[in-house]
């Protein structure tokens, strides 16, 4: 029988290059060589690819079947990569284009939430070049949460409690953004739910993430190895399905395919579920929490890889019966 080609594009220009290569060397890793033919392409930080470049035309790559794009962040899980793969008519794993740039732009995707009734939490968004924190003190009282709008891992990301605070936090995820969104800082538990289909999508068992430090930053994700995890969330069992509902309508809201991790707090004294984000290509190492839910759920880790690559070329073969021209 021969052997599913699978292209592993991994790296790229990002904050979480790294966290890429962990992701990408546990993907390649589940693979079993008797079934699959893995092709790794690496993108440095400089965005030169090893061994080659993709051609972004139909039939160039005859040596690839599908594509498993291990890219978190900026040029990869931004639509950016998606539009490559869309031009080079390849099979790949996750969401298109247009959910893929929806979910990484903070800013565009709470208002995708808001128009689909979604509950998020109230924020501004500031944009270059002055970044004024006026209109974050005329709607909202500290603390606050500082995000670039446009990347992940919670690179950037800073918590203000008056307007020294907010005028620092807001110059560093600056840095990384022209835009940078302010939230109100929720006080509750941070839960997780992976998401996990094309047209009927299914939600995991939510999980909960208990931080070492103030908050879950990128230290405590892929550091310090201190933050704990509680797999199901320790939620009363109708709030663990009122968050997997929400998963599911967010993941459609958004447009996604294949998969997806979205994040919620769970306010205390409300009860209030918020959505934080949704990642449409979610960490894959050995302490990542999307396939762990799935694992806790029946689906083992060379499974959950194999059921996506199986997700992303179903999907190809559908968007290929549609036309294009007259």
């Amino acid at each position: 029988m021969n052997k599913l080609k699978v292209a592993v594009i991994y790296g790229g220009r990002s904050g979480e290059h790294e966290v890429s290569l962990r992701s990408a060397k546990a993907v390649m890793g589940a693979l079993d060589p008797e079934r699959f033919e893995v092709m790794p392409f690496l993108i440095g930080k400089d965005g030169k690819w090893d061994p080659y470049p993709l051609k972004p035309e139909p039939g160039a790559h005859a040596e690839i079947d599908v594509v498993f794009p291990v890219l978190h962040g900026t040029f990869g899980e931004d639509g950016t990569m998606q539009g490559l793969l869309e031009l080079a008519d390849l099979a790949y794993v996750g969401p298109g284009v247009l959910a893929s740039a929806a979910a990484m732009d903070k800013d565009h995707f709470k208002r995708v939430c808001v128009a689909a009734g979604l509950p998020v939490v109230e924020g501004v968004t500031l944009t270059a070049p002055d970044f004024g924190v006026e209109a974050v003190e005329e709607r909202l009282e500290y603390p606050v949460f500082v995000k670039p709008c446009n990347l992940g891992s919670s690179v950037g990301v800073g918590k203000a409690r008056d307007r020294g605070e907010l005028e620092a936090a807001v110059r560093n995820a600056a840095q990384y953004d022209h835009k940078v969104l302010v939230e109100r800082a929720v006080t509750g538990q941070e839960v997780e739910c992976a998401v996990l289909g094309n047209d009927a999508p299914v939600a995991s068992t939510p999980c909960e993430i208990l931080p070492s430090q103030e908050f879950y930053d990128y230290e405590d994700k892929y550091l310090l190895d201190a933050a704990r995890t509680e797999l199901p969330a320790r939620l009363p069992p109708e709030v663990l399905e009122a968050v997997k509902t929400l998963a599911v309508e967010c993941y459609r809201a958004i447009g996604c395919a294949g998969l997806a991790r979205v994040d919620f707090f769970v306010e205390s004294g409300t009860g209030r579920i918020y959505i934080n984000e949704l990642n449409t290509l979610p960490g894959f190492t050995s302490i990542s929490m999307y396939p762990k839910m799935w694992e806790h759920d029946g689906v083992g880790f060379a499974r959950l890889v194999e059921r996506l690559l199986e997700l992303g070329m179903e999907r190809h073969r559908k968007r290929r019966m549609l036309r294009f021209e007259r």
